[in-house]
């Protein structure tokens, strides 16, 4: 190892040395910000609820024995939604609900000893064809639990999953028989989707991860 003194004179300035590299800094670049790629406006919704309502009615053939349930909370919103459409275009009154799965998730330990729970409500469901609408479909804990609160309420003649957003990245052999939109994400993306009776507009976007 070769050692290099410097005069006393020079102590203090920096040395330069013929044929030796100064040593760089290492750059630092800030982290770059997630990207917002919009998915839906007002009237792509619209359509999407339009076509999403005309299809459970087709799949539940007719309206006597239907009941559409929400998940809370967007997906009570949408679910109200697709009632009111359904209801004018068949001239109906479908039995609507609400759904809150806090304490049948899977994870609830996680949640903490005082978790929030909202309103759960629901009408006759032995011998109905339930359809439980969602806002977006990823993992399906979400709708196991929907599907285990609706078997302690009754037994239902058949259950169909209606979601708006199916985002994959299924952990469990759950599936949506009616689709609003599907996309493609990872699981550092973030799926928002804005209802204007809680947020003040219609939007579906995906936030990027890094």
């Amino acid at each position: 190892m070769t050692w290099f003194f410097r005069p006393p004179g020079e102590r203090g300035k920096q040395a330069i040395y013929p044929g030796v590299a100064r040593p760089q800094r290492p750059l630092y670049l800030p982290a770059p910000m997630p990207t917002r790629t919009a998915v839906m406006d007002e009237r792509a919704i619209a359509r999407c609820l339009a076509r999403m309502a005309s299809e459970i009615v087709e799949r539940a053939r007719g309206t006597e024995q239907l009941v559409i349930i929400g998940i809370q909370r967007r997906g009570v919103e949408l679910a109200a939604r697709l009632k009111r459409l359904i209801d004018d275009a068949e001239s109906s009154h479908v039995a609507f609900g609400k759904l809150d799965i806090t304490l049948y998730r899977d994870d609830l330990q996680a949640v903490g000893p005082r978790p929030m729970v909202g309103e759960t409500t629901l009408p006759e469901l032995d011998g109905k064809t339930v359809v439980i609408v969602d806002d977006v479909l990823y993992t399906g804990r979400t709708v196991r639990a929907a599907l285990d609160e609706c078997a302690d309420f009754g037994r239902p003649r058949r259950i169909l999953l209606c979601v708006l957003i199916d985002r994959g990245g299924r952990e469990l052999p759950i599936q949506a028989d009616i689709i609003g939109v599907t996309v493609s994400t990872s699981a550092a993306d973030r799926v928002d989707v804005l209802v204007r009776e809680l947020d003040g507009e219609d939007a579906v976007a995906v936030v990027r991860g890094s």
